[in-house]
């Protein structure tokens, strides 16, 4: 499922809100397992389980789940600021590494938060954390906000 699936008059906000009461989550989260559970005006918040399924050669699970983690959820944080005639794309995302996962590492948030958003360019910073509420990773994004075509 994806918000276009969704009342196209209904805010970015509404859309999330959606999505998460819908059950269903975007093929991405399907395919690395993680989930959208909150979204608020500015904030967006995933969880997921790392697991094998992400794991790169050396046993640790791979930089790209956790990047992909922090775009989903800065993405998001910006989406729900947005008017239902409007849509974004990531410009640039920095991440920084704090801890390894793994398997063992059990269930992580990624919660992502606009710091401004203009008429044509948003800023958002992200963080994972562990249920002991350890730091894994952060992240910074810049983003396009767009007409809908």
């Amino acid at each position: 499922m994806n918000v276009n699936d969704t009342n196209p008059d209904a805010t970015g906000l509404e859309q999330l809100q959606a999505l998460i009461a819908s059950g269903k989550s975007a093929p991405i989260g399907e395919t690395l397992k993680f989930r959208l559970v909150d979204i608020t005006d500015g904030q967006a918040v995933f969880e997921a389980e790392p697991g094998r399924h992400a794991y790169n050669p050396i046993g640790t699970v791979h930089g790209g789940f956790a990047a992909t983690l922090l775009d989903s959820a800065c993405g998001c944080a910006v989406h729900s600021k947005l008017r239902a005639d409007q849509i974004y794309t990531t410009l640039e995302l920095k991440v920084a590494y704090h801890r390894a996962m793994t398997e063992k590492t059990g269930t992580i948030r990624a919660i992502g938060s606009v710091m401004t958003i203009g008429r044509r360019t948003a800023y958002a910073e992200g963080r994972i954390v562990d249920a002991n509420d350890r730091l894994l990773a952060s992240a910074t994004s810049t983003l396009l906000v767009m007409e809908r075509p």
